[in-house]
Formats: C-alpha cells, structure tokens, sequence
C-alpha cells in the first residue's frame, strides 16, 4: 500500500442495517433574469388587485351590485387560473411549444370568426369581441397574439434566411398575419391589429430583416390603417377625438378627457389610495381600459413611475433572456413575447395619457379584463422557461423549386452548407461570442 493510500481516512461505515445518508444536492440558482421576471409579474398581479378593486368598488356599491368586490374576485380567481398556466409553461413549455402552434392558431380563428356569427358573438358597446354567455365571456383576439407570435416565431427560425426577401417572407407569414389582423380590426379592435404588429415587426427585427424593407412594410401598413380610418366611422371618431379632445369632450373624445382630468388631480404625489373622484360615474370602464388613470389619480407621478419600472423590468430582463438563449427559436421567442407585453403596455399608456387613440387594449397583468390575464400570464410562463434556459430546435426547411426544376438544383445541394454557416452566425450573434461558420461541437441541432 502506498503512503499516499495510507494515508488518507476513510469515512466511519455505516451501521450494520443501516443506509449511508446521501448529501442533499444543492440546486442550482435561478438565472437572475427568470427572477426578475418573476418578481416584476407578482408585483404587477398584486398592484392589479388593489386598483381594480380601488376603481370599481364604490361604483358597484352605488349601483347596488353586491359589495363592492365582484370585480376583485373575478381578477383573483382568473389569476389564479393564469398562474397555474403560466407555472405548467415554465417548466419546458418551449419545448412543446411547435406541437401545440398549429391547432392553437387554427382554433384562434375558428373562434375570431364566430365572434361575427349572429347569436354567438356578444356586442358590449358597439363592439363584437366575445364568445360566451353571462359571466364566462371569453376574447379569442387575446389568445390570437399568443397563437400569431409562436407561429410567426416557428416559421421564421424554420426560413431564416427569407426575412430578407420581401416576396419570400410574404406568402406563408404576412398573408396570415394580415388576414388575422383584418379579422379582428373588423370587430372593431383596431387595438390588438396595432400590438400584433408591433410584435411581429419586432420578431423581424430580431431575425435580421433589413431596416430599409421593414420601412416599406411600416409604410405599406400605416397607409392601410389611414384608409381604414377614413373608411369606419368608428375609428375615424376616435382620430379626430385624439386630436382635439376637448372639442369632442360630449361624445367621442369624451373618455379621453375624464382620463386626462384624472391624472391632472394626482399630481405628484396622488390624492390618496382609494380617493380618486373621477372613477364614480365619471371614468368609463375604470377597472379596464383606464385603470392607468386611477392610479395617476390616487398615487400621482410616483405611482404611475413605479408601475412602468416594472414594465421596463420586464423588458430589459426579456431581452437579456433573448441574448443568452440556446437557440436562434428560442431567443426570438422571448423576443416575440417581450413585445407582446411591453408594446400592449405602451400603448395603452400613450392612449390614456393622450398621445396616442384610444384604442381599448388593457395594460398587462394591472386591468381587469379575464381573457388577457389569463394569455399574459401563460406567455410569461413561455419566457420563464427561456430564461430559465429551456430551448428547442426546428429542422431549417430547404428553399422551394422551382418552375426549372433542375435549374435550382445546384442551390437546393448548397443549402445544407449555407444553412449551417447562418446557424453559426445566428447563434454566434446571441450567446455574445464570435463562431467559426464550419465548426461544429458534438451533435448537430438544426434551427
């Protein structure tokens, strides 16, 4: 025997009949973006609560429906519901996520569609947005977003290089996204078309189009919008409120202005946690749409700052998410769903503040609104499980043939090459670190 083996002690032996004790493993830490995430949701789902309650409880008192906390248990019973979903996607529902694209994009417009079938849609204020009946109302252009951002998300990991063909990139993806949006501005919702867009364009942007065609592509959709505008006189309506509101302060423009009169009472500071005057009989849809404006009101400048810090928390730690994926689908998906939320919000804080039409899309995770809560939170389960460093693969898909058949056959032989080089670069330009186009470690997952 060695010194060396003589040296060393050996570990007491277990009693006879009795199992050695194992070390429990350590876990691991969580990312520090999955915790960002995490804690800025909380924070926002918590801060919903006490302002949808706040706006809507002494209205419902005054009417004499029950009291006063119908609008807090429908917010707190489909949280619940959206949490539970969101903490099944953080687990590897990335993973699973290309099963589940097709059926849930073609169910999002079978149910967009019969928004518009007599006796199955409901109308609440000139608009035709629901399904359902009595309390159980459900929005399909909700779960649409979701549907439209993994199929966008899936098609371009699939084609990475036709985002830099116009011609390409139209006949499998802007057809359906524009034939989506066409669908669900006719409700009219000219809201959720608007953050559809957004958020394609940033997938897009995020894939490497180029920002001279993505300028075309925004040109080509502001002037269908302008048309459109001119064309409905509900929107049109609504444009010429948001540029004058004062002067439509009786009809169109007239929610913008209670809006405006609210945040002008905040101030600085507020009036005080439950305070606000605006929110009784004066503010349309408080606990919805302008839920933004009771905050203003009842918390002033500090409030309304805090709740876009957490937004922006969002961003930056969705992102960061993005650039330290494992993959080309899986970085563009938390892209995708980043946008998805970031954009809604913004929007709805430019509608209310006044620099933008209002447009009735609710801020994430703070309006009520059962439909959106429960679709935000099962896309924030999706980018926890990004951050978290879930990923998955899809196979690239050859370049078609086409009328010269063999004419093309020479570049359909040289895709594989190409296809891994971009690959390389793809990766490369996500983890943060240059690659080699031809080196390749251990077993080969096609993006």
């Amino acid at each position: 025997m060695s010194a060396v083996a003589a040296g060393r002690r050996r570990a007491p032996a277990a009693p006879r009949g009795e199992r050695p004790k194992r070390r429990p493993r350590a876990s691991a830490p969580q990312p520090l973006e999955q915790r960002i995430l995490l804690t800025a949701t909380l924070c926002l789902l918590a801060f919903g609560a006490v302002m949808v309650y706040s706006a809507s409880s002494a209205t419902t008192l005054l009417q004499g429906r029950g009291n006063g906390s119908g609008y807090l248990i429908k917010f707190v019973s489909y949280g619940a519901i959206g949490l539970l979903l969101m903490r099944v996607l953080a687990r590897d529902g990335v993973a699973k996520v290309q099963t589940i694209t097709p059926p849930l994009l073609f169910a999002s417009f079978v149910l967009v569609l019969a928004v518009h079938v007599p006796h199955v849609g409901v109308s609440v204020n000139g608009a035709r947005r629901w399904i359902g009946t009595g309390p159980l109302q459900f929005e399909p252009s909700e779960l649409m977003k979701l549907a439209l951002v993994l199929y966008v998300t899936t098609l371009v990991a699939k084609r990475p290089q036709q985002v830099r063909d116009l011609r390409e990139l139209a006949r499998p993806l802007l057809i359906v996204v524009a034939a989506a949006c066409l669908l669900i501005a006719s409700q009219p919702d000219l809201g959720t078309a608007m953050v559809i867009a957004f958020t394609v364009a940033a997938i897009l942007v995020a894939a490497g189009i180029p920002l001279r065609k993505l300028g075309l592509l925004a040109g080509g959709v502001l002037g269908l919008l302008f048309l459109y505008a001119l064309v409905r006189p509900y929107a049109r309506a609504r444009l010429t409120s948001f540029l004058d509101p004062w002067a439509h302060a009786a009809g169109s423009g007239f929610q913008a202005v209670q809006g405006q009169i609210a945040i002008g009472s905040g101030g600085l500071f507020g009036v005080g946690p439950g305070q606000s005057v605006q929110k009784i009989f004066y503010l349309p849809e408080a606990p919805t749409d302008f839920v933004l404006a009771v905050i203003a009101e009842e918390l002033g400048v500090v409030g309304v700052s805090a709740l876009l810090f957490l937004y922006g928390l969002i961003a930056y730690a969705g992102l960061r998410a993005a650039q330290r994926a494992r993959s080309l689908f899986s970085a563009l998906i938390a892209v995708g769903l980043s946008s998805l939320i970031v954009s809604q919000a913004l929007l709805n804080v430019f509608a209310v503040v006044g620099l933008a039409p209002l447009t009735g899309v609710p801020l994430p995770f703070v309006s009520y609104g059962s439909s959106s809560l429960v679709v935000m939170l099962a896309a924030m389960g999706l980018l926890l499980n990004v951050a978290a460093g879930g990923t998955a693969h899809v196979r690239a898909v050859a370049p078609p043939r086409g009328r010269g058949g063999d004419a093309r056959a020479g570049e359909a032989a040289r895709w594989s090459d190409e296809q891994r080089a971009q690959e390389d670069r793809d990766r490369g330009r996500w983890d943060g670190r240059p690659r080699r186009a031809g080196a390749r470690g251990g077993r080969r997952a096609a993006v």
